[in-house]
């Protein structure tokens, strides 16, 4: 069966037909308050998502062996990329180079909503040893950004 070719917006962060997910299974990775929506699971041998992280959420900290462009839609909050962390507004774009860690911090008062386009084949996300996290730790202001 193919995409629909037209999926209406039914509420901000929302479209007709499409399945609100999970970001994650619990316990799988150290994540707060984020769903996503896969809005078409085959653009051209890219997969475009949505992800909302709630007020005071934040995604899981982790990297890839793939890139990551994101376009905030909505909200704002920072996000961390390498060892830099961004203070993220409406329409503001985001490159996640590969293997760089990254992690998204909704404000405490306002929701987080984004796109991400990701190509459809794509490896599993690492999830930082104790030792990457000593090394990311080291810079004072990367540790006190992080969630887990």
């Amino acid at each position: 069966m193919s995409e629909p070719v037209l999926r209406k917006a039914s509420a901000p962060g929302r479209w007709d037909r499409v399945e609100l997910l999970r970001y994650k299974r619990e316990g799988e990775a150290p994540f707060e308050g984020v769903t996503r929506q896969v809005l078409f699971e085959d653009a051209g041998g890219a997969q475009w998502r949505y992800f909302e992280v709630a007020p005071g959420g934040h995604t899981t900290l982790e990297r890839h062996d793939h890139t990551h462009a994101v376009m905030i839609l909505h909200g704002g909050g920072r996000c961390l990329v390498g060892d830099t962390i961004y203070s993220l507004a409406e329409h503001d774009l985001v490159r996640v180079p590969a293997l760089t860690w990254h992690q998204f911090r909704a404000h405490e008062d306002r929701a987080l909503g984004f796109l991400c386009l990701v190509s459809r084949e794509r490896d599993r996300p690492q999830i930082p040893s104790d030792e990457q996290m000593a090394q990311l730790g080291i810079d004072p202001r990367v540790a006190a950004f992080i969630r887990t």
